[in-house]
């Protein structure tokens, strides 16, 4: 057993985007910080890999400029942000009032519908004229809910009756036919379920930051996310391949034998190891998600956009190289495709065989680069979901995370702060 660390203020378990915020906040105010990692790289669910020369994410994630923990701590421009169309394409059977002889311009196959936000882009106002996309009591009662989400404050958005989300659009006015064929697909991709049961303050909360913001991603991936975050602490403060076994009355006790003592221990570590570190702490059911990364020889969409569909045979897909070209050598497509629940035997080729479908392209030939499951992918965050919840578990324990808050970045981000104005609280700063 090595010699123990001169002791320190607080330790804080983990390098997920909580744990670095919290970590942030509590330097900033002169209280000595350690951060221990259990990886080799900071991020925990926001991880980038490189697979044969292409830019491979840990599962498919997009970033929300307009978040207000993302503005506050970091550089967006730093991040070289390539944005998403501000909408999305809706795969449908033709039979299901896709008219591909009478359909509009922005039809780009059979079947194929766009939802645009016409705020954005003027041009796509037809798209959204009434028997195209929805009818004109649905066109009308999504104008109103969008336009309350987009304008009222977020406080106010917290104290609606957190209902289901399907039953929040319903109580708008939202017909079933215009839930099943866009809110349904679309907001599977966002909360990973596909029944609507997310809790409708959330809803109403990510709605905004949709309506408010823009989708997109860090030209180096996901994980520059989190690195930046990580570079604007002091060196020294982050150590790496730490992980931790136990917490201990002094501190913590990490994997090699070594104890590490502080007056206060964070733990950010993802559900699994927190539920490990502070048995009987109550953490919510995650959603399992799966990611087939697909290469092909040129994008089989030519555009930077989400497509979803009304089959739900996946979740959403997307040429990841028209987004930012860097994740894919010269000459190559990425695409990313994700789906509810594990990768298991078979379901690559039914995804296959469905993205020939939606994408109108023979996938045959395309080479299945890497496979990404993320076993805790979010947080289920069904009703009555708290927005925010207490970090302090016993004297000098604490716990942050995005089951502390929202299932987000700006969750994470948020309760890595809370976490952060208690541990200070408590020790007198």
């Amino acid at each position: 057993m090595s010699a123990s660390p001169a002791p320190t203020d607080v330790l804080v378990v983990g390098a997920g985007a909580a744990g670095l915020a919290c970590a942030r906040d509590l330097l900033a105010q002169g209280v000595g910080v350690r951060l221990l990692e259990a990886s080799d790289e900071v991020g925990g669910r926001m991880r980038t890999d490189r697979v044969e020369g292409f830019v491979v994410d840990r599962g498919f994630q997009v970033f929300n400029t307009s978040y207000p923990q993302v503005r506050h701590r970091l550089a967006l421009r730093d991040l070289r942000l390539r944005p998403f169309t501000p909408g999305v394409l809706i795969h449908t059977d033709s039979h299901a009032g896709t008219d591909s002889h009478t359909g509009t311009g922005s039809h780009t196959g059979s079947g194929r519908l766009r939802f645009t936000d016409p705020t954005r882009r003027p041009r796509t106002l037809p798209d959204l004229l009434p028997g195209r996309l929805a009818g004109p009591r649905d066109l009308m009662a999504l104008g109103l809910l969008s336009a309350r989400d987009m304008l009222a404050p977020p406080r106010l958005l917290k104290r609606t009756a957190d209902l289901t989300t399907r039953t929040a659009l319903a109580d708008a006015g939202i017909s079933d036919a215009l839930v099943e064929r866009f809110f349904r697909p679309f907001l599977s991709g966002v909360f990973l379920e596909d029944e609507l049961v997310t809790s409708a303050r959330v809803f109403h909360l990510v709605w905004r930051s949709m309506l408010r913001g823009t989708l997109c991603l860090p030209a180096e991936g996901i994980g520059a996310v989190p690195r930046a975050l990580a570079a604007a602490l002091p060196a020294g403060t982050v150590h790496l391949d730490t992980p931790v076994d136990r917490l201990t009355d002094d501190g913590v006790l990490t994997a090699d034998g070594q104890e590490v003592p502080a007056r206060a221990v964070v733990v950010a570590t993802g559900p699994r190891q927190t539920a490990t570190l502070l048995p009987g702490v109550s953490l919510p059911a995650y959603r399992v998600v799966t990611t087939y990364y697909h290469v092909t020889e040129r994008s089989p969409i030519g555009e930077p956009t989400l497509l979803v569909d009304t089959r739900r045979r996946f979740l959403n897909t997307c040429a990841l190289s028209d987004v930012t070209p860097t994740v894919a050598p010269a000459g190559h497509a990425l695409v990313a495709t994700s789906v509810l629940g594990h990768d298991t035997e078979g379901r690559e080729s039914e995804v296959r065989a469905a993205l020939s479908d939606a994408y109108g392209t023979d996938t045959g030939p395309w080479d299945l680069l890497t496979t990404r499951t993320v076993e805790d992918a979010l947080p289920a965050m069904r009703p009555p979901q708290p927005l925010s919840r207490t970090t302090r578990i016993t004297p000098g324990r604490y716990v942050c995370g995005d089951h502390r808050a929202t299932g987000s970045v700006q969750g994470a981000l948020a309760s890595g702060a809370r976490a952060a104005r208690e541990v200070l609280r408590d020790l007198g700063r």
